[in-house]
Order: structure tokens, then sequence, then C-alpha cells
């Protein structure tokens, strides 16, 4: 997911979708301590999609403050 569509979304879909990342991510790492995945480098962008949205977040919560 690139920041220019995490931009789009409203601050409720962000968070639903955080919450959706974090339990693919659990279940890739899950699934690759279990057998090894045949691309390792998703949880890598599982984890860089989560941040995304969280920096987006967290520019929402500064912007509403000032």
């Amino acid at each position: 997911m690139k920041t220019s569509e995490v931009k789009e979304l409203s601050s409720k879909e962000i968070i639903e979708r955080m919450e959706g990342e974090k339990v693919q991510l659990a279940q890739l790492k899950l699934g690759h301590s279990i057998t090894p995945l045949d691309n390792p480098n998703q949880i890598k962008e599982v984890r860089k999609t989560i941040a995304r949205l969280q920096t987006e977040l967290r520019a929402r919560e500064i912007n509403k403050e000032n």
C-alpha cells in the first residue's frame, strides 16, 4: 500500500486496515516459523504497511492539535 493510498482513507478505515495487517503479520510470522515462506519479504512489506498507517494516524493527530 502506497502512502498516497493511505492518505485517501478515513481515520476509521486506517485503524481497521491496521488491525487486519497486524493479524496478517502474526499469521505470516507463525507460518514462517513452522515452514519457511516462499517469499519471506512479505513479512517486511506488511511491517512497512503498518508503519505507514501508524505514521498517517499520528500526522492526523498532530494536525488536529494545532
